[in-house]
């Protein structure tokens, strides 16, 4: 029952007088057009003004605006908000011996309050699905995962967490202290138990769950294949980290006498359920045996500059047929924890490093939005503006000091400045409004954010 404090339920959201950039097989847009919402589904979109609508209508004259589909982030680790601006100067394994020890001080409580700072920057920067890769899992650190997932459903966003686990410490020539690992059989008793308390496959589901063992420099053969095998059994995703640094090559070639492409390879590691975040250090016959097998990639473009690991060859991904979607990654490695200011580093660090017609920035928003969604196997129901898709999308001011007289807007929010946010639905409902959350406060979350890194630091010997 409605009370007096709630307001009204609207059965339809109509979007009128928007540039629509709809992403959809054709790369439609609308200079001058509708969409119209109803329930959490997209019934309408097109030119012109949008036609009447029977029931309670609230009506949005976006003039002035660029609708697009809502953004998806495909890798991230929420859990290193609270440790931003550490090891500023160091390459990927440098980095990672450093904060590995304060990670392992981690426990529910301030995972929720870093979930909750993650969260709200990515909504606020236009995201409306997310994957957050969680594999540090400290003993007696309390139910870490479900504490994240509690944290974002109170927010909005539509989540794709994934169970990680590391069961190679540094006694075992991995980089984790001890205390930060677990055994093979806890990671995937852990990893079963995950699925069956929270996957959600069904259309429109705002939680879904993958198997996601770290890396193959801190995870067994044996954990990554049956990973595999018990991701197919029980219908999930699989997710880890691979081709990120030359450091990372070696390593593998030493240890498994084999690249990692290869290694992914002969543990069962390649089709169109598994997606690998950052895949830098790809040669030709890597491409194609990704291309070949339907395996994704999560492209970090921001991350990989922090760390100087270099640039994905996502061009000739995208050439290849390689499904590609825009990734965040950890927090500790790109501060902003934005995803729209990913747009412009995905387009200008591929114009760098592959030169000015590398790629467009319409490829760009696809893929930040159909191609994420390609990537986590929902390009049935998010990742373009079409009738009867989910309806998660982000309307851009585009009017203002920073956008006004950019005639092109897909180009003013990919090129230009960070664009603000009027209006973020996800699942039909309205998350962010005039670039605030409606569902929580963010003054409070910052707060929260700030004790945890706090408690956090003091726990680890930090100050």
């Amino acid at each position: 029952m409605t009370t007096a404090h709630e307001p009204a339920p609207v059965a339809r959201i109509v979007i009128d007088n928007a540039h629509i950039a709809t992403v959809d097989p054709g790369d439609t847009e609308f200079t001058s057009g509708h969409v119209v919402v109803a329930g959490n589904r997209i019934e309408a979109v097109g030119a012109g003004p949008a036609p009447e609508v029977p029931g309670a209508v609230r009506r949005i004259d976006a003039s002035g605006h660029l609708l697009t589909p809502g953004l998806v982030n495909t890798h991230h680790h929420f859990y290193q908000w609270l440790t931003r601006g550490f090891a500023q100067q160091a390459i990927l394994f440098d980095w990672l011996v450093e904060l590995y020890p304060t990670w392992a001080r981690i426990d529910d409580e301030l995972c929720h309050a870093a979930a909750q700072g993650s969260a709200a920057a990515l909504l606020t920067s236009g995201c409306t699905t997310a994957a957050d890769h969680a594999y540090v899992f400290p003993r007696g650190a309390g139910d870490i995962l479900g504490a994240e997932i509690a944290a974002v459903a109170e927010l909005g966003l539509r989540f794709h967490p994934t169970r990680g686990s590391m069961d190679r410490s540094r006694k075992d020539g991995g980089l984790p202290p001890d205390n930060a690992v677990e055994t093979t059989d806890e990671a995937l008793a852990a990893t079963e138990a995950a699925i069956d308390r929270w996957h959600d496959p069904s259309f429109g589901s705002m939680l879904r769950i993958a198997a996601a063992p770290c890396s193959p420099f801190s995870v067994s053969t044996e954990l990554m294949r049956e990973s595999a095998v018990l991701a197919r059994r029980k219908g999930v995703r699989l997710h880890t980290h691979g081709s990120e640094t030359l450091e990372e090559e070696r390593y593998c070639r030493e240890l498994f006498k084999m690249g990692p492409t290869d290694y992914f390879e002969s543990v069962g590691w390649l089709g169109d359920d598994v997606w690998i975040a950052h895949s830098v250090h790809m040669g030709d016959s890597d491409i194609a045996k990704f291309a070949a097998t339907g395996t994704g990639v999560a492209t970090c473009p921001s991350s990989n500059a922090r760390l100087a690991a270099g640039v994905a060859r996502v061009p000739d991904l995208l050439r290849a047929g390689v499904r590609v979607g825009l990734g965040v990654d950890g927090s500790a490695s790109n501060e902003a924890g934005e995803l729209a200011t990913e747009l412009r580093n995905l387009l200008l660090l591929n114009r760098v490093a592959w030169g000015a017609d590398a790629l467009t920035a319409r490829q760009a928003l696809r893929v930040a939005t159909l191609g994420g969604a390609q990537v986590l196997g929902r390009d049935r129901e998010i990742g373009s503006i079409e009738p009867g898709k989910l309806a998660d999308l982000a309307l851009w001011r585009m009017d203002g000091l920073r956008h006004a007289g950019i005639a092109d807007k897909v180009a003013a929010l990919v090129l230009g400045a960070a664009a603000p946010l009027t209006l973020l639905l996800v699942n039909g409902v309205p998350v962010v409004e005039n670039d605030r959350l409606t569902r929580a406060d963010e003054d409070t979350i910052a707060r929260d954010v700030a004790t945890a890194a706090a408690t956090l630091a003091r726990r680890a010997g930090l100050t």
